[in-house]
């Protein structure tokens, strides 16, 4: 088990933790929560400096950590490098002990017969040749596909990337799993198969999220960081928060309690202090009044209190897609879409990974043009958006007044300073830079700009990933009084259950209404896998087989080839029997004419993205200029900026484009075998 006692803490001169005790067992599922700022993450690194792991050493101030010897630990990092290894190698490599038995037996150069033995004994005893199905099951339930398997890690997009480093830590065969915001670039079905798999691992846990239904349920435990203090509570997220608003009460009224002692023993002080006949009575209340421990009233807990502005104007409906066909390069992904968005739509759009939700989203604010149908919207429409690319092009240099300023003209400070503090944009941190702000502060900013502007559609793409439980929690009590429409995608199952009156499902390139709740959702999603899982095993068998080859040593590849191969060979050959060499040809040549124009789409947009990547990379030199952020040159640099908001909307896109060119092209060739 894990055992602290009376340990103290302290960072660049500030006590974050005093006197934590508290003991973990194997088998806890602890969920670590607590406010930004308050240590969860310093908690983390102690734990790996306690380890010999971890990048940042975290010293003790004071008190003992005690962790056997024997564990090892796996920390989901929050950032991943470019790298030209494989994505399936990378989640491979989690599992150090298969990942060096594995080298080892691919380089037999210097190993002794009788080592090669030892080894072959070793990869037996941790189930070795499953290994490689194990790791693409775990890709598969953080929403990878086959086709991902071969390609770099560099070639994956921030959030891909945090998908695998994921992957790469449930690879591990850790006796404690510290896992850093998991769900942080997840979709929703993603992160219902990760509760699974969290349930089903016999190690330690702890796991810092903001996601409470997710905390529901997978945690058994909650370790709440406040106030310098660590306290253990047994239970979900919710029976959390009942016992800690029981304490809090508590708390309170020992407060007040203590506040009218304090001032009964000042008053009598003040009173008779200079009397004679009852100066020892004071001075007794005064060493009453020394000895008296200090107790904190109950504060209220959340920063954050604001609410959407009253549309100004709003007609029915706001906007209109009718009998719409969506997608790129004249390639529908979506058919024959109908949705209507009026002054009283609470829209949740639920769907799998791919399945084309922020395509629809694009199309609904006008980003993406349909390619049949009709796209109306209203004369009052007025759109507030938030994705991740609206937090990505804020004015970096911009402190949050000044852009307020830039929407608010001749407002005074005082009302804009108001209005930024319900965003708990308070004191110097208005004044500050944004390119200095966490996600969560961004991500904050961008809906504070959005609130401002007064829309009547909200349209909100995964508006949680970087907002901590009190921010989810005050936007989604601004949702449910905004009186406009709302069209939401989320993971945060907590969130469209408390604000989306209805559900549209995308799947299969159909958009049709949701008969059900998010919990059925859950349910038709574990369904639609087993389904799938039932009617991929056989097909996917010959792959898994085909790929596993090269994780295991030669020579076990070689027996296994051996005794496995005779039987799709001899398949293969009674296939070709039937056709002359000349057939063969005109088959191939069929084929390879067939899939000429999707195979040019490919080329072609992979040459558009290198330029777009060239240009990119010519801008961010330019922007690298001090002088350019000068009073004198604020046009210029605006130019720059709109430049290269552009540059990645459209690489965006393209990257999009490929993608669905690469799915059409395996699903030709698999077509032809």
């Amino acid at each position: 088990m894990i055992e602290f006692k009376d340990v103290g803490v302290r960072r660049d001169g500030r006590e974050l933790f005093a006197g934590a005790s508290f003991q973990l067992h194997p088998g806890h599922k602890v969920g670590l929560t607590g406010n930004n700022g308050t240590g969860k993450s310093t908690l983390f690194a102690l734990l790996l400096t306690q380890m010999g792991k971890g990048e940042t050493e975290v010293t003790l101030d004071r008190g003992e950590v005690s962790i056997p010897d024997s564990w090892h630990v796996a920390h989901m990092a929050q950032e991943v490098g470019a790298s030209t290894q494989t994505a399936i190698d990378y989640v491979l490599s989690g599992d150090e002990q298969w990942y060096e038995i594995n080298a080892a037996l691919n380089d037999l150069s210097s190993v002794s017969d009788e080592q090669i033995g030892v080894l072959h004994q070793q990869f037996d005893e941790i189930d070795g040749y499953r290994t490689p199905t194990k790791a693409a099951q775990i890709m598969a339930g953080l929403g990878f596909n086959t086709n991902q398997h071969e390609l770099p890690v560099e070639g994956f997009s921030g959030g891909w990337r945090m998908r695998l480093n994921l992957a790469k830590t449930l690879m591990s065969r850790a006796d404690l799993m510290l896992l850093d915001e998991p769900t942080n670039h997840l979709d929703l079905d993603a992160i219902l198969w990760l509760e699974t798999w969290i349930n089903a691992y016999t190690g330690l846990v702890i796991v810092i999220s903001h996601d409470q239904a997710f905390l529901d349920a997978t945690v058994g435990h909650i370790l709440h960081v406040e106030q310098q203090k660590i306290t253990l509570y047994t239970g979900n997220y919710q029976q959390f928060i009942r016992t800690r608003h029981e304490r809090m009460a508590q708390q309170q009224q020992a407060f007040e309690k203590q506040q009218a002692t304090k001032a009964h023993l000042d008053d009598f002080i003040r009173r008779f202090r200079a009397k004679a006949s009852k100066a020892k009575q004071a001075q007794s209340r005064i060493k009453q009044l020394e000895r008296m421990a200090e107790l904190s009233p109950m504060m209220a807990d959340n920063p954050f209190s604001f609410r959407f502005y009253e549309p100004a104007n709003m007609s029915s409906p706001l906007i209109e897609l009718t009998q719409a066909d969506i997608g790129y390069s004249d390639t529908p992904l979506l058919y024959n879409a109908n949705v209507q968005v009026t002054p009283d739509t609470r829209l949740g759009l639920l769907g799998m990974n791919g399945a084309g939700k922020s395509t629809l989203i694009k199309a609904l604010v006008g980003e993406l043009g349909i390619l049949s149908g009709t796209y109306r919207v209203s004369d009052t429409l007025k759109l507030g958006y938030f994705n991740q690319h609206q937090m990505d092009i804020l004015d970096a240099k911009a402190t949050p007044i000044e852009m307020l300023r830039r929407l608010a003209g001749k407002t005074s400070d005082a009302l804009l300073r108001s209005f930024l503090g319900s965003f708990d944009f308070r004191g110097d941190r208005i004044d500050t830079p944004s390119e200095l702000f966490s996600g969560g502060e961004r991500a904050r900013l961008t809906l504070a700009l959005i609130v401002w502007q007064r829309p009547n559609v909200l349209v909100l793409d995964e508006p949680t990933n970087h907002l901590d439980l009190q921010m989810r929690q005050a936007l989604t009590i601004a949702l449910q009084g905004f009186q406009g429409a709302v069209v939401l995608v989320s993971h945060d199952r907590e969130l469209i259950a408390n604000v989306c009156d209805e559900l549209y499902l995308v799947h299969d390139g159909q958009i049709d209404e949701f008969d059900g709740d998010i919990s059925d959702y859950g349910k038709w999603l574990a369904e639609k896998r087993k389904q799938e899982n039932s009617q991929d095993k056989s097909s996917h068998k010959k792959k898994n087989k085909k790929e596993s080859k090269k994780f295991v040593s030669r020579e076990t590849a070689d027996s296994q080839t051996s005794n496995k191969a005779p039987t799709v060979a001899s398949k293969k050959k009674a296939a070709e029997s039937a056709l002359s060499k000349e057939e063969q040809r005109k088959q191939a040549a069929e084929q390879r004419k067939l899939t000429a124009p999707v195979r040019r789409d490919i080329e072609n947009t992979e040459k558009v993205l290198a330029k777009i990547a060239e240009k990119l990379d010519t801008l961010e030199e330019k922007l690298a200029d001090s002088t350019l952020y000068e009073d004198s040159r604020k046009s210029d640099l605006l130019v720059l900026l709109n430049e290269q908001t552009a540059l990645q909307q459209q690489h965006s896109d393209h990257e999009e484009q490929l993608l669905l060119a690469m799915t059409t092209l395996e699903d030709m060739e698999a077509g032809f075998e």
